[in-house]
């Protein structure tokens, strides 16, 4: 496996690719791998020839400093597991690598990054289209690959390719959960054993809703059942339970009639977790 640390090496080592004739697949991620990440990395595999995956801890996503100096980092442990995946390159950038001194340029899809999480957590998205569309640029991959577990995230970074008519293809793959239904994330790793053992809350208030959104139910009442829901369990500071159009992530008014995803945010002690899950009423 190639590590390339510098943007001249990693594509570098994607030319070579291509010039062999060899379609390349990209997983951007955060490190601190999981097997929600090693998913994506092997559905990378199965779908192209070469896999590339990306390290890199994007400042300008993250609303606070102590939430970017908390974010857990094991260089050693994810090139190891990225190694024995059959990864071909890892490209791991440092923040001067990556952000030019005064650069100036933001990438944000208007809409979409201003609703939901993004009015939750602003600026969020912004730096999240900025870095991947500057990975893509960098790259060169035919395809790139994310999870689903952040479903506003992978509808915005598929906007962002339409509009600006970028050259590669993003697969979206279902999220990965633990045994007891939490879904992976980096994050997981700071909760205390009772916020652990709580936070599953949110996997079973997903089943919950996708069960009730049958029911005739409109948006607003399967939101108003779903926080009640999560009430019963005092560690969850919920921050934001939606029920939105599947495709688009419109509100939904009158009864649901077609497939909805159903949006939860909640705090368990310092540590914000997500989580979604399609749900079709027929």
């Amino acid at each position: 496996m190639q590590v390339c640390r510098t943007k001249s090496d990693i594509r570098a080592a994607v030319a070579g690719y291509h010039g062999a004739g060899e379609s390349v697949g990209l997983v951007p991620t955060m490190g601190f791998l999981h097997d929600g990440h090693m998913t994506l990395v092997r559905a990378a595999r199965e779908g192209c020839d070469r896999v590339v995956v990306t390290i890199f801890v994007n400042p300008t996503q993250f609303g606070e400093a102590a939430d970017l100096d908390a974010y857990p980092r094991d260089e050693a442990r994810d090139f190891a597991l990225l190694e024995a995946a059959g990864v071909d390159a890892v490209f791991c950038p440092s923040v001067e690598e990556m952000y030019h001194a005064g650069a100036q340029t933001t990438v944000v899809t208007e809409g979409l990054a201003g609703m939901l999480m993004g009015a939750l957590r602003p600026g969020h998205y912004a730096g999240v289209c900025t870095v991947v569309s500057k990975l893509f640029n960098i790259v060169g991959a035919d395809r790139a690959f994310f999870g689903e577990k952040d479903y506003q995230q992978l509808l915005v970074i598929k906007t962002m390719v339409r509009d600006l008519d970028m050259p590669i293809e993003i697969t979206g793959v279902p999220t990965v959960r633990e045994a007891d239904g939490l879904a992976m994330s980096s994050r997981n790793v700071r909760l205390s054993p009772e916020d652990r053992a709580a936070a599953v809350i949110l996997n079973k208030a997903l089943a919950y809703g996708d069960y009730e959104a049958s029911d005739g139910r409109t948006g607003a009442e399967l939101e108003e059942s779903i926080r009640a829901f999560l009430a019963r369990e005092p560690r969850a500071v919920v921050e934001s339970v939606d029920v939105r159009d599947a495709a688009t992530l419109a509100e939904v008014t009158g009864p649901i009639e077609a497939p909805v995803v159903i949006l939860l945010a909640a705090r368990f002690g310092d540590v914000l977790l997500i989580d979604q899950r399609v749900a079709d009423p027929t």
